[in-house]
């Protein structure tokens, strides 16, 4: 009984600490909107070639879809570097806040050269993976050949976006996020209807966007940099030791990513068998789920962010705080989400659909929408507060299991079920992370917050 008297007292003091709430909506905030600025592009750029015709449009679709689940794999950039960032922040270590970034972008320069130098293998496997049809396959190809020019960029921006995230900045990432996106839509427009480049012009206006926040970025760092030899700075490229902690955490971080867009890729794979119109209603549905996880991901950055600080500072009170505030600010949004979807989610299904008959389709699923905001909120935040943690092996493990029992469950509902077992299956994939992170929070608390 006195346990629960002092944890209830020790919340109860935190709910007061206005500080900790302003930090934590300072740095969501940024992140939330730069989120939501992401599926806004994708319109924009079918609107673009819209009026072509509608193998451009599907066109453009595909090869989004296909450079998403490419570029996925390789978030871990931005995952490791900001807990890294973060709890080197905390400590006051200036340094290893710069060591860690020049790590991250040589990393990141060396895996999209690789990128670059697989793009004759990864075309063919990407259209065969997305059962790309044969009308289509000329133009995917045209577009995927342009755009994987912007591979090391993409994976700089996770770098430096990590970087800035550590350092308790969301509001840059958010500006040249915004920077990107607006240059992108100017560069695609002028280069489709001005120049009639065609699907090579979207491809080329992201390319381009991409190149010029790196730019933005260069900028910024060169002017923090300490004014002082920069010997200390490479010194720490023959770190042997700082090298391998960097690189194991990454490692799990990229087993873990891909493991989830294993699990997403099943997901597509499985409601194609169901029927083109199972995987049509499926593709608008998982737009839900997007929408939803870009803004509880608000609050899950900035509990990566503020986790790994206080890590680094040993400030154990303020770590556990921030941890339940960020779970009740996310449930709380997550809770907004499930009334909006219940509330106006034909509504919203119109926007992305004018057929009748896949709405009506979609209907029949929407209890799903409205459930998987509660059920999902949890391994969202979760992710943010072990990424600041850096507990690398944790988050690899969960996702493992989670992606073997999405994979039973599935295989075993949707026989049964049909696509409500397709989409009880997911909920499982979302449960069991979401559990089994709390359970190893709760049961190894003190040593993934002990200073590492």
């Amino acid at each position: 009984m006195g346990k629960i008297f002092y944890l209830w007292a020790f919340y109860a003091e935190g709910l007061m600490d206005k500080a900790l709430n302003k930090e934590i909506f300072r740095l969501a905030v940024p992140n939330i909107v730069s989120n939501l600025s992401i599926p806004l592009l994708g319109i924009v750029d079918i609107a673009l070639v819209g009026s072509l015709s509608s193998l451009h449009i599907g066109a453009v679709g595909l090869g989004g879809m296909l450079f998403g689940f490419l570029y996925w794999n390789f978030g871990f950039l931005r995952i490791g570097t900001t807990g890294i960032t973060a709890q080197a922040f905390g400590a006051g270590l200036r340094d290893l806040q710069f060591q860690t970034l020049l790590r991250a972008v040589l990393l990141a320069l060396l895996l999209g050269s690789v990128l670059l130098l697989l793009s004759p293998v990864l075309l063919p496997l990407g259209l065969n993976l997305l059962n790309v049809p044969g009308e289509s396959t000329a133009l995917v190809s045209l577009y995927f050949q342009t755009r994987i020019w912007d591979a090391p960029a993409v994976l700089l921006l996770y770098a430096f976006n990590g970087w800035f995230f550590g350092r308790q900045n969301t509001w840059l990432p958010m500006l040249v996020t915004l920077g990107i996106n607006l240059s992108n839509m100017a560069l695609s427009f002028y280069w489709v209807h001005s120049m009639d480049w065609g699907i090579v012009g979207v491809a080329w206006g992201t390319v381009c966007a991409q190149y010029l926040g790196i730019g933005v970025y260069l900028l910024v760092v060169f002017f923090l940099l300490p004014k002082k030899r920069a010997s200390w700075l490479f010194d720490s490229l023959l770190r042997g030791g700082e090298w391998g902690r960097f690189l194991r955490i990454n490692q799990d971080f990229f087993l873990r990513n891909l493991s989830l867009s294993l699990a997403f890729g099943f997901f597509y794979r499985q409601s194609a068998s169901l029927g083109t119109q199972v995987l049509a209603v499926n593709t608008v549905l998982l737009q839900y789920v997007n929408f939803m996880s870009y803004g509880v991901d608000g609050f899950a950055h900035a509990a990566e962010s503020l986790v790994g600080k206080y890590k680094g500072a040993r400030d154990a009170k303020r770590l556990e705080l921030s941890i339940v505030y960020c779970l009740l600010w996310g449930g709380g949004l997550a809770a907004g989400y499930a009334l909006l979807y219940g509330w106006g989610g034909r509504a919203l299904l119109s926007v992305f659909t004018s057929e009748e008959a896949l709405i009506l389709s979609a209907l029949e699923f929407l209890p799903w929408m409205v459930a998987l905001p509660f059920v999902g909120f949890v391994c969202y935040l979760w992710d943010g507060i072990f990424g600041g943690l850096t507990a690398s092996k944790e988050m690899r493990n969960t996702m493992g299991v989670a992606l073997l029992c999405f994979l039973l469950a599935t295989l075993g509902l949707v026989p049964i079920l049909d696509n409500h077992g397709l989409w009880l299956g997911l909920s499982v994939f979302l449960g069991v992370r979401g559990f089994g992170q709390s359970w190893i929070y709760v049961r190894s608390k003190e040593r993934l917050i002990a200073h590492p």
